[in-house]
């Protein structure tokens, strides 16, 4: 299995899952131009916000392509972008499903919209973990993580340059709630309590906020926990 981040920040969203010749996109917060050129016809949601869905209706009037959310995800998006229903299909929230080769397993997050999830995706005896937009690392999403060969984690603010940023009081509150994002600290915390030694292979870490984090920042603090954890042969990767 090959993962190919396209893009990840507050701007737009779009990875490529890939393995023996079947892609599947998840999300499609991006311009029509950075998807054009990756073979894929399916789509999975995460949850409703433009920063990962603002481009679903330009690729489906250029592509044809199905979309895969939950219903109140798959009905606030297509409100949000006018995207066409009929190529939507359904799915519950921890009921898995296959396209193609993938084995899916969507799973609830806390985050504010209208009923976000996560992603455990199966292939070739491989599991990716699929985690952006978390409010806060419950066990639930711990467990999922430690199930996987590779993983997308948030790790979206330094707690500091949050809090001491010139931004609104209620927007660092929501930033920072229960139902906003992982901090750097919080995103280390899940992979020292949850990976084993031997299992993960390559980690990225996703979704950093360009004003409250910085990729050293981030990096710092995830490596510390992987050597905490045991976990020094991790390649680390920071997507931004």
């Amino acid at each position: 299995m090959t993962i190919k981040p396209i893009a990840s920040s507050s701007k737009g969203n779009a990875y490529l899952v890939e393995h023996e010749g079947t892609s599947i996109l998840i999300d499609c917060g991006v311009c029509y131009k950075k998807v054009k050129d990756y073979a894929f016809d399916s789509v999975l949601i995460t949850h409703n916000h433009s920063d990962h869905i603002s481009g679903l209706k330009v690729l489906l009037n250029q592509r044809d392509v199905t979309v895969y959310a939950n219903q109140m995800t798959a009905e606030a998006t297509q409100v949000a972008t006018g995207a066409d229903s009929e190529k939507f299909v359904s799915f519950e929230n921890d009921q898995s499903f296959e396209i193609g080769p993938f084995e899916i397993s969507p799973f609830p997050i806390p985050h504010d919209a209208a009923d976000p999830v996560g992603y455990l995706i199966k292939a070739g005896g491989e599991t990716y973990f699929h985690g952006t937009d978390i409010g806060y690392p419950i066990a639930s999403i711990g467990e999922k993580l430690s199930k996987a060969d590779y993983a997308t984690l948030e790790s979206n603010h330094d707690s500091v340059m949050l809090h001491t940023s010139g931004r609104p009081r209620e927007l660092k509150d929501r930033i920072s709630g229960n139902h906003g994002h992982l901090s750097n600290d919080q995103a280390a915390e899940l992979v020292k309590t949850y990976c084993e030694k031997g299992k993960l292979k390559k980690l990225f870490l996703a979704h950093l906020s360009g004003e409250c984090n910085a990729p050293h920042l981030a990096e710092k603090c995830m490596k510390e926990a992987l050597e905490e954890a045991g976990l020094k042969d991790v390649e680390l990767e920071i997507i931004g």
